[in-house]
């Protein structure tokens, strides 16, 4: 009988500290995607008016795995665009494991502190972000002029998505 309780007092005692422990919850997408980056949040960070995005499917990188959402951010003007690609993964686990695989396709990779669990610039200048079970991409279509400024516009925007999960 003291074996007994001795093994009820630990799995009770594990069992209270499992509980205290936060729990992280897989984001699921919103109806609209697109809106955990509003078209005003573009404008004021790039100095520079942007109309409401049109959303596209996103392919899928790999067969099996979730399809995506593309955000296409235009100026009034037609002189700016942007992209913004963002997919929904069942895991975190599963999030990681392609997140780490697409990096190979973007090497080198430039890591880029403080974004969400892991980012990094490709070498074409788009921000790869992955937060728990989500997965983005920003893109502000800079690729011959993508200055200090540009770096540091692009990774607010994706602050701005990272903290909206």
């Amino acid at each position: 009988m003291a074996g007994f309780g001795r093994a009820f007092l630990v799995a009770a005692i594990i069992l209270g500290a499992a509980a205290a422990v936060p729990t992280v919850r897989a984001a699921s997408a919103p109806e609209d995607p697109c809106s955990l980056l509003p078209a005003a949040t573009v404008s004021s960070t790039l100095g520079i008016a942007y109309g409401a995005p049109t959303s596209t499917v996103a392919p899928r990188p790999f067969a099996n795995t979730v399809q995506g959402t593309d955000c296409h951010y235009t100026t009034a003007n037609g002189n700016g665009a942007l992209l913004f690609r963002i997919y929904f993964d069942p895991s975190a686990a599963e999030a990681t494991g392609l997140f780490m695989k697409l990096k190979m396709f973007y090497s080198p990779p430039t890591p880029v502190a403080g974004v969400g669990d892991e980012a990094y610039l490709d070498p074409r200048h788009g921000l790869h972000v992955r937060k728990g079970n989500v997965r983005f991409f920003i893109d502000l279509g800079k690729d011959d002029d993508f200055t200090s400024t540009a770096q540091k516009q692009i990774t607010m925007l994706a602050g701005h998505v990272a903290d909206s999960l």
